[in-house]
This record gives C-alpha cells, sequence and structure tokens, in this order.
C-alpha cells in the first residue's frame, strides 16, 4: 500500500459460547459439537476473522445497478471444518440485507450480532475435516468504512460505479468472509453491469458476454489470496492488453474520470510490465498469473496492491498516472505481502519496509540513485521525529499505515542487507518469498529465516530495529 492512510470503523461482538451435542451412531461416544471462535485472534482486530474452519474457495456472483448504485449478489464459499462445528461465524458488514442463506444446500438459522458477526447454524454439527458449502444471497447498496486514524476502505461508491478496497478490512461490505490474512482462499468472481460499463477484478478473464442490455465478465485467481486483497472495479474504463518481456500476461485500466491520454495510457501499461520484469529478476519467479493496475478516480487518496492488479488512486489529478517508484512499490508487495502476507497485522512491516525498499531498488536501477542515498535520507531525519517513536515490528493499531512501518522498515533492511553482506541478502530477497508462497509469516520467522541463510546472529540488529523505539545509533 502507498503511505497515506485509510480505514475501519471500529467493531465489537458479544456472541456467547455455547455447547451442541448430536447423537451418535449405535456403540459410538457422542460427537461433542462446540461453535467455532467469533474471532481470529489478532490483539490489532479481535473481530476479523473466525474460527472453527478454513476456507478453500470464494465464488463471487454479483451484479450492480446504477439506478439504485446497489448490488444482487450470491457469494458461494467452499471450506473445511477444523473442529466438530455446531455452529461458526463469517464476517459481514453493513445494511446487505440477507434473503437465503444454505449450508450444503439445506436452509440453516443465522443471525447477525455486534457490527460485523454472521453467525450461522446448521441444520447438524460439522465434523472436524468434513467440507461443506455455505451459499448466501444478498443485496442493497454496500457500506463505505471511514475510520479516522486508517482512511477509507470497504466498497467505494464512484460517479459511474463502484470499487472495493479492503485493507486492513473492508471485504465483509461486499460478501461474507472469514476477514483474516490467515485464512487465503482461491477465487472467483462473476459480475455483471450495464452494458457500457467495464467490471474487472482480481485473476484472469476468462469470459465476456452481453446479454439484454448487461455484460457479464468471469474471472479466476487461482492462487491463494487474503481478503484484504481481493478487488473489484466497476464504472467506465479504458483497458489495455498484453504480455510483458518476460512473457507475464499484463493488464491495466485507466478511468474515464481521470482523463489520461491514450499515450499516457500506454505509457503506465509498459512501466507497469518493466517494473514487473525488473522485480520478477530480483524477488524470483513473479508468483501470479497475471500482473497489471487499475487507475480509479475514487477519492480515498491511496495506492494499494490488490493481489495481482494493484489499484492506484491518484487523488484530484486529471490526466495523472503512477511514478515509476509507486510502481515499484505497490508490484513489490506482490512478493512482500500478497504471495507471503502476515502472521498479524503487527507483522505488517514485512509488507510496507520490502515495498518501500523495491521502491529504493527501482530508483538506483533507473536513476542510479544509490539505495544508501534514500537510507541516508531517510535517516538524517531528526530524533525527535515522529518517525523514529513506537516499534517497528510492533506500530499499533492505529499506526500500521506511519512512516515507521514504511521508511523504518526499509531502513531496517538495508541495515540487514550491510550486516549479512550483498550475496546472502540478494539470495534472502528471493528465498524468503518463495520459502513462504501463499502462506502467511511473522516478524520472528523472518529474523530466523535470515539467520540460517546468512548464519549471523541478527539479535542486536532485530533489537534495534524491530523491536525498540527510537533512533539506532549506525
Amino acid at each position: 500500500m502507498s503511505r497515506t492512510p485509510r480505514a475501519l470503523a471500529a467493531v465489537s461482538l458479544g456472541v456467547a459460547a455455547s455447547l451442541a451435542v448430536t447423537a451418535a451412531p449405535a456403540g459410538a461416544a457422542a460427537a461433542r459439537f462446540t461453535p467455532g471462535a467469533p474471532g481470529a485472534g489478532d490483539p490489532y482486530f479481535p473481530d476479523m476473522g473466525n474460527g472453527g474452519y478454513d476456507v478453500a474457495h470464494y465464488d463471487i456472483g454479483l451484479k450492480y445497478d446504477p439506478a439504485t448504485k446497489g448490488i444482487q449478489a450470491v457469494t458461494k464459499i467452499k471450506a473445511t471444518a477444523t473442529q466438530n462445528l455446531s455452529r461458526f461465524n463469517l464476517d459481514f458488514l453493513g445494511p446487505l440485507k440477507i434473503s437465503s442463506l444454505r449450508v450444503d444446500g439445506h436452509k440453516a438459522s443465522f443471525t447477525r450480532t455486534g457490527a460485523q458477526e454472521l453467525v450461522i447454524t446448521p441444520r447438524k454439527g460439522l465434523r472436524k475435516h468434513r467440507h461443506f458449502t455455505v451459499t448466501v444471497a444478498y443485496s442493497g447498496v454496500p457500506q463505505t468504512i471511514n475510520d479516522a486514524t486508517l482512511g477509507t476502505s470497504g466498497w467505494v461508491p464512484t460517479a459511474d460505479g463502484g470499487v472495493m478496497l479492503n485493507q486492513p478490512f473492508g471485504a465483509a461490505t461486499v460478501y461474507p468472509v472469514n476477514d483474516h490474512p490467515t485464512d487465503k482462499a482461491t477465487y472467483t468472481f462473476t459480475l455483471t453491469a450495464p452494458q457500457g460499463l467495464t467490471t474487472l477484478a482480481n485473476g484472469d478473464l476468462r469470459g465476456t458476454r452481453t446479454r439484454h442490455g448487461w455484460t457479464t465478465t468471469h474471472w479466476v485467481m487461482r492462487s491463494p489470496m487474503a481478503s484484504e486483497l481481493a478487488m473489484v472495479a466497476i464504472g467506465k474504463y479504458d483497458v489495455l492488453k498484453g504480455r510483458t518481456k518476460a512473457g507475464i500476461p499484463n493488464l491495466t485500466a485507466t478511468d474515464h474520470a481521470m482523463a489520461i491520454k491514450p499515450e499516457d495510457a500506454k505509457t503506465f501499461h509498459d512501466q507497469t510490465a518493466e517494473v514487473t520484469d525488473f522485480e520478477n529478476g530480483v524477488f524470483g519467479r513473479y508468483p501470479f498469473s497475471s500482473t497489471g493496475g487499475i487507475v480509479v478516480k475514487a477519492g480515498v487518496g491511496y495506492a494499494l496492491e490488490t493481489q495481482g492488479r494493484p489499484v492506484y488512486d491518484l487523488g484530484r489529478r486529471p490526466g495523472a498516472i503512477p511514478s515509476g517508484g509507486l510502481l515499484a512499490h505497490e508490484l513489490g508487495h506482490q512478493w512482500f505481502g500478497d504471495a507471503v502476507s502476515p502472521a498479524k497485522w503487527s507483522d505488517i512491516w514485512l509488507n510496507e519496509g520490502f515495498a518501500t525498499y523495491a521502491e529504493w531498488l527501482w530508483a538506483e536501477h533507473t536513476s542510479g540513485t544509490p539505495v544508501q542515498k534514500s537510507f541516508d535520507d531517510v535517516y538524517a531525519t531528526p530524533a525527535d521525529d515522529d518517525l523514529w517513536q513506537g516499534k517497528v515490528a510492533d506500530p499499533g493499531r492505529d499506526h500500521i499505515f506511519d512512516g515507521l512501518v514504511y521508511d523504518r522498515g526499509a531502513m531496517a533492511i538495508h541495515v540487514l542487507r550491510k550486516t549479512i553482506g550483498d550475496k546472502d541478502f540478494y539470495r534472502l530477497l528471493k528465498a524468503w518469498p518463495a520459502a513462504h508462497r501463499y502462506g502467511n509469516a511473522s516478524t520472528a520467522e523472518f529474523v530466523r529465516f535470515a539467520e540460517r541463510l546468512s548464519h549471523e546472529n541478527l539479535d542486536a540488529w532485530a533489537k534495534a530495529w524491530l523491536y525498540s523505539e527510537g533512533k539506532p545509533s549506525l
């Protein structure tokens, strides 16, 4: 994500624990079924995510109506129980009204509690390891989240449609979801809008058809994806398709409302390909089946590393396209943050520090600005500046988009480079995302990984740059 903060509304939850016991076959011990946890256990966002199951796939069918600015949608979820479940929760936020909810094709009872909990009780308990499906039909105008410290997220209306931007949360404003980065899943999107509007999502475009004035597109994201990285955009866009020189499919789109000239849209498209190929060489094999990007006019004032196809909101700058540095940042996230996602939100420096370092590497590659100069310029910030307040590896819920996560995170990476040497450092840039591809990892795991790779004791580095407040000495 780019540096400008964004948002979520604070949520609270109060679901009373209960037990359910189902009859067992004669001669067998009765199975004990219990409710899944109403949160994923993240200290920063205790209501996000849920326990008791693991999602494998989301199939989202969504129809947008400009007349009402609302949606009609059906989301089908494939999951596996990780305990004997009497009931379980999904995150679902805002005024969207559910018309039908089924578990394995059978009607299930449900309630909505707190700020975002959809509590589902199937007809029978779900045994541990059992695969099951949840199908939810719903409609209405999705909510936009505005948080005083984290900004805007969720469904963001635009002049001719809308865009879904979910970090750190927001997915639950558009579809029922286990909304925490640790439960990644594959996705399909079937998006319908009036003919003349473009519909975009993560992944690869697998089909387009128009009937009776409505156009439907079908998108497939085959690599596991955290819900905060899911993206939908609907509106009037110019779309360019092609491949990078390395052969990676590339799809970019520019919002008509931005009044971007065709030659500038082509520059955005070509530079996206160039940056992808550069980082493909530095960070290892590009982790997804296609690259690209979308320039929107949504008024959120930030860019976001939505998986495989980042979204760039460039504010009130008609005709503007992303800079090379911004492209390097958001595309760098495809390895650091998307392919490998944080175990908890306190680990977000592993996303933003490496993405900022990708900017520094790109500046060195294109303009000859040494990475050391980028480091020195930031390190020159006075010791009493906010940059040096807080801990990189534990910034706090309201500071996950602060400078200490981005700039101090990148500085920590550069000091690590100086500590272990360039040879091991460039091995690390490829080995780390490869070892944890499509999974999650913590700060402690990263430190241990770097120690094993370099055969160096990194306790002093980690203490000074990750776990302590204040400006470290060099």
